[in-house]
């Protein structure tokens, strides 16, 4: 097709705006490659990933060895029958503890916190796949803005010509005032869209430019990408049903939630449990008595007897969360499902209108080599009207097959193969 190999001129107010640092012209392929990793949506997924990583560490600090050194210079007024006069109190002393076993406590907590952690890197391959989709559809939308305008244009120009000749007829009293100010009516009407669909290119531009975190840079020109076979035939809906449901990003981190939310539950349970901790203490005294040792070891069992109405809070809250996590998937698994059949029947509808328009678009452009032909022999032509026809059937041919794409890589976000190839890849991912 013509149209799909013809780079898009921009016209207008648009075509003064130059981006140096981008390709030029920008294909698709280009502009995806160009996802900025810094852009605020992906950095507040690596924020959230970052933060369930430190938790981790911080848990699983919580019983490391723990070694404290203290020095003391102090002064004492020993009691007069004391058999130790000495006032120099001073002392060093090093303090070594460790927790030795807590029944599971703090094994729950780290599997919790584990679990926290994959939810948010499935969360972070979610919001990479967005962010993917995001600029894919700007980046079409800027397409068809460019066909829009050209449509438009194609329409003024015509309607140009034509109120001009009728001027020169009510000029010569050919035609009425009534007459007259229709057509000017039609004119304003199609420059007003004209003008409408200026404006729209530069703001899909910049909707893309921020897409790409480049909100300085407008592209000027874009590559059309070829027209996809959108005769491919679409796995069974039953198949895409039971592959979004295993590998989709949202409902893994989910998963990963409700496992996070059981572990939580456990530590609830032996938070306030026994412990068992070991302690050395080695000490040096400026001023030694009979009860002053230099060195002593310890194992410290901590039998907790009451706990108020802590233990039963937390785990009531814990219980809660795993509760809601549980309810959360479930939504979404009946939503997912809704999507997955949404996109299929959209994908055979539109496989059915691009079939259609492939027979108006042969049609118009034989009808339009007909204007033509009658043009260059000078007799009655709508070869206007015809141009027009054309650019509005390319138009529609590109919005059906812009939609094909994102529904066909929607569907691959779904699954999480959109970027990883492979939904078994996006747990690291």
């Amino acid at each position: 097709m013509r149209g799909w190999l013809l780079l898009v001129i921009l016209v207008g107010p648009v075509s003064a705006v130059a981006a140096d640092s981008l390709p030029q012209p920008l294909s698709l392929e280009q502009a995806l490659a160009l996802v900025d990793a810094e852009h605020p949506a992906l950095l507040e997924a690596r924020a959230e990933e970052a933060m369930a990583e430190a938790r981790l560490q911080e848990i699983q600090s919580d019983d490391d060895l723990s070694v404290l050194l203290e020095g003391r210079l102090q002064y004492l007024e020993p009691a007069e029958l004391s058999n130790f006069q000495e006032t120099n109190d001073s002392r060093a002393q090093l303090r070594v503890d460790k927790r030795l076993y807590d029944f599971g406590y703090t094994s729950a907590r780290e599997g919790s916190a584990e679990e926290a952690l994959e939810a948010a890197r499935w969360r972070g391959l979610d919001a990479r796949q967005r962010q993917h989709l995001t600029v894919m559809k700007a980046f079409f939308d800027v397409l068809l803005a460019d066909l829009e305008y050209t449509r438009d244009n194609e329409a003024v120009a015509i309607a140009y010509v034509r109120l001009d000749k009728l001027r020169d007829r009510h000029r010569l009293g050919q035609v009425s005032d009534l007459e007259l100010l229709e057509k000017e009516t039609l004119y304003e009407k199609v420059l007003s869209r004209r003008t409408a669909s200026a404006a729209r290119q530069r703001e899909t531009r910049m909707r893309l430019a921020l897409a790409l975190n480049r909100p300085g840079e407008l592209p000027a020109e874009l590559l059309m990408p070829p027209a996809p076979d959108m005769s491919e035939p679409l796995p069974e809906v039953d198949e895409l049903y039971s592959l979004v449901l295993r590998h989709n990003p949202s409902l893994e981190a989910l998963r990963h939630r409700m496992a996070a939310a059981s572990q939580t539950l456990q530590a609830a349970a032996r938070r306030y449990g026994p412990v068992l901790r070991g302690e050395m203490l080695a000490s040096y005294y400026n001023r030694e008595t009979r009860s002053t040792s230099p060195f002593s070891a310890a194992l410290v069992l901590e039998m907790p007897l009451y706990s108020g109405g802590r233990d039963d809070a937390e785990t009531a809250r814990a219980r809660a969360e795993l509760l809601d996590s549980q309810a959360r998937k479930s939504r979404m698994e009946l939503e997912l499902r809704q999507q997955v059949l949404d996109l299929w029947l959209e994908q055979e509808k539109l496989r059915r209108r691009e079939a259609e328009l492939a027979v108006r678009e042969e049609y118009r452009d034989l009808y339009l080599d007909r204007s033509r032909t009658l043009y260059e022999l000078e007799r009655t032509s709508d070869l206007g009207d015809a141009m027009v026809q054309t650019s509005a059937v390319k138009l529609e041919q590109a919005r059906i097959r812009f939609q094909w794409l994102l529904n066909r890589e929607r569907l691959r976000a779904l699954s999480g193969e959109l970027l990883n190839g492979s939904p078994e890849q996006g747990k690291n991912g």
